[in-house]
């Protein structure tokens, strides 16, 4: 599947998956996955959806973060809702940010739908931080 373009204006709908994602085809090594993995994640803890108080990796909009052998990363995220304002602006955000994260050697993300984001996503501490408690 090829990956979806970014949304041109805030008010509109995504195109329909198209046929190759970014982060088709690419294989997780483990060493380099366990080396890079949470450096990631500590990168992703810092980027914030512009109209939600909490990181994109706690609200649970990560779904995949695949490390290929010669430390290219592949991220698979999605936004709360097909309209995002943010869907402009996150995935460029991930991109440039991980790309600065010493060995990575490429960064492919991907906006994915499917299984559509919904709270339950969201880690605990992100539901105390929102007082969805």
């Amino acid at each position: 599947m090829k990956a979806l373009p970014l949304v041109q204006h805030p008010s509109a709908v995504p195109p329909a998956p198209a046929s190759a994602a970014m982060t088709d085809g690419m294989t997780s090594d483990p060493a380099r996955t366990a080396a890079l993995k949470p450096r990631i994640i500590e990168t992703l803890s810092t980027v914030f959806d512009p109209e939600i108080p909490v990181n994109i990796y706690e609200l649970g909009l990560i779904y995949d973060i695949i490390v290929d052998a010669s430390s290219a990363v592949g991220i698979r995220m999605t936004l709360t809702a097909p309209a995002c304002p943010a869907a402009q602006t996150l995935p460029v955000e991930v991109r440039n940010r991980i790309a600065q994260i010493p060995d990575v050697t490429d960064v492919k993300v991907d906006i994915v739908w499917d299984p559509p984001w919904d709270r339950d996503r969201m880690s605990d501490a992100a539901k105390l931080q929102l007082g969805m408690f």
